[in-house]
């Protein structure tokens, strides 16, 4: 627990209240850390997730072919209890529970995942692969899953205030990320066989290595550029974020006898922060934004102490079911 703490939890603390008072002196601001976000999902996060699924084997990909499944069902069975649940508040509209699915229904894995999880696991492509994995369930399902929930509410309000589209647009769109498509890219090159040469993974580290640091700084930017007000909402969705998420995936885990480790990964990566994208999306849409911005920041304060509990957590489940 003293290794997580000072070598996952502390620097992450470190970065993003570096950011953040940067945010407050004026050095950087919100459109600022709208930018470095950019830098990260365009090009960081793509270029370390492929150079470390392509250092990957064919039978590490079978292998976690369950970790796929339950990080799809489990992660949209949340997304959609969210969805539900915030439905019922009294003045709540279709798009506001959507917003909050979008916030407390995703982990936030392409900023804060190789940040927590290397630390904490290692440098491995196991790690790789449940960011990669998590992350095209975030951006490739929820996301588009979250927009239709969102337009179809906003057209039922205001009919033909959204334009009319496919329901595939949302996803293609999704799909179109480099973030979703240079993970994919990389299993198809490990499943094909293709052998991937030492020389070739420096001309990707440099880049890499900005990942999790510019992600984090630019977190503490973006808490610094929006006003928090808690309320029920607020903290009722950090409840379901960081508590009834990672249960229901290590409830899931634990019933499908998932590999171990892989289990720990993904109840850590389940227990992360409310996803980022969540709240550019409340944004662009003007729907939704304090609460779900207070419920975001509340979760990254509470993801200090839930971290090291739910790896513990873990530990003790794995040990009395073994």
């Amino acid at each position: 627990m003293g290794h997580i703490i000072l070598y996952a939890i502390v620097p992450i603390i470190v970065v993003m209240l570096a950011g953040y008072i940067s945010g407050k002196k004026g050095i950087f601001t919100g459109e600022d850390g709208k930018k470095f976000n950019k830098v990260v999902l365009d090009f960081a996060l793509p270029a370390a997730l492929f150079v470390s699924i392509v250092q990957a084997s064919r039978e590490m990909l079978a292998n976690d072919l369950k970790l796929s499944i339950i990080s799809l069902v489990g992660i949209m069975f949340c997304f959609m209890v969210v969805y539900y649940v915030f439905r019922l508040f009294k003045g709540n509209t279709g798009a506001d529970a959507a917003v909050s699915a979008l916030i407390s229904g995703s982990p936030t894995i392409g900023f804060l995942g190789f940040a927590v999880l290397e630390p904490i696991f290692g440098t491995t492509p196991s790690v790789a692969l449940v960011v990669a994995i998590v992350g095209i369930v975030v951006n490739a399902v929820g996301i588009p899953v979250g927009l239709s929930l969102m337009n179809a509410s906003l057209e039922k309000q205001q009919p033909g205030s959204t334009k009319k589209q496919s329901a595939w647009g949302p996803v293609l769109h999704a799909l179109a990320q480099p973030v979703a498509w240079a993970p994919i890219l990389a299993v198809v090159w490990v499943v094909v066989g293709i052998p991937w040469p030492d020389w070739a993974s420096p001309s990707f580290d440099l880049i890499k290595g900005a990942n999790a640091s510019l992600a984090v700084f630019s977190a503490g930017i973006t808490l610094s550029a929006v006003k928090i007000t808690l309320n029920f909402q607020a903290i009722l969705g950090s409840i379901l974020k960081m508590v009834f998420m990672p249960l229901v995936i290590l409830i899931m885990g634990l019933a499908w006898h998932m590999d171990p480790l892989n289990l720990k990964m993904l109840v850590v990566a389940a227990a992360l922060p409310p996803a980022f994208s969540g709240i550019i999306i409340a944004d662009e849409y003007d729907t939704y934004v304090a609460t779900g911005t207070s419920s975001l920041t509340l979760s990254v304060i509470l993801f200090i102490g839930f971290c090291s509990l739910w790896i513990w957590l873990t530990d003790v489940a794995l040990k009395m079911f073994a």
